[in-house]
């Protein structure tokens, strides 16, 4: 049986994740605009003379190509790809790493091999464009997660009561119910949100902690609920970093 041959030409691209493979190449984990998530082995990608191994870091725009069968294929080409609007190509300042890492995982664990999603390519793009420009990272991250759990299928629908269909009431108290939607919160109810910061959060225009607090709650549990349990190694280094700095 002849395999399919697998192959791009300069598609744009960001390594969500890189691990050394026997003594001088790399298995990358790319997230490629018009294919999707896929690996390719770069070979010689950690050798003295290397030219790809700068280029071969997560949060820079890439232009990459490959060629082969299977599931894997072989890295042929690499450059830098700017953005449409900019031609430098920013890296993330320290105090955004963790954010961009948290991104990647989220990719890594929760999107499918070979899928395209373009949308979310572009939407990932200008979160780091946003983080990339100094912006505080909870903003960007609620926007490009509720722009995931719609991509995936998981979309929170923040427009309507789940049980009455009745419009959100700004403001009302809310709590999320995993999978189904949201409802009227009865009095004190634990982890009740203020429906403005439902109808902020689904016009991407969050303003002040309490909202941005209100809709990390609600888009932590519809991923939680995605990941079926599993914990993402970024929110387990946050805390532990969380926990040196306050101890």
């Amino acid at each position: 049986m002849t395999r399919t041959l697998r192959k791009a030409d300069q598609a744009l691209a960001y390594v969500l994740h890189h691990r050394p493979y026997r003594d001088t190449s790399r298995i990358i984990e790319l997230f490629s605009r018009e294919h999707g998530r896929l690996t390719v082995f770069a070979q010689g990608a950690r050798g003295p003379k290397s030219r790809s191994a700068s280029l071969l870091q997560p949060f820079v725009r890439l232009l990459v190509s490959w060629r082969g069968h299977g599931e894997a294929a072989t890295l042929t080409g690499v450059e830098r790809g700017a953005a449409a609007d900019d031609d430098r190509v920013p890296g993330l300042p320290a105090a955004a790493m963790m954010s961009g890492f948290y991104l990647n995982e989220l990719l890594l664990r929760l999107t499918t091999r070979d899928d395209p999603h373009p949308e979310l390519f572009d939407a990932y793009a200008v979160t780091l464009a946003r983080l990339a420009g100094g912006e505080a990272p909870p903003a960007p991250l609620r926007a490009f997660e509720r722009r995931l759990l719609d991509e995936l299928g998981y979309g929170v629908d923040l427009a309507v009561e789940m049980d009455s269909g009745r419009s959100i009431d700004p403001d009302g108290r809310y709590v999320y119910r995993a999978g189904q939607g949201v409802a009227r919160a009865v009095a004190d109810a634990p982890g009740a949100v203020a429906g403005r910061s439902l109808i902020h959060l689904a016009e991407d225009r969050l303003q002040g902690r309490q909202e941005l607090d209100d809709a990390r709650r609600v888009l932590r549990a519809a991923l939680d609920y995605c990941l079926e349990g599993r914990e993402l190694t970024t929110r387990a280094v946050a805390r532990a970093m969380a926990g040196k700095e306050s101890g």
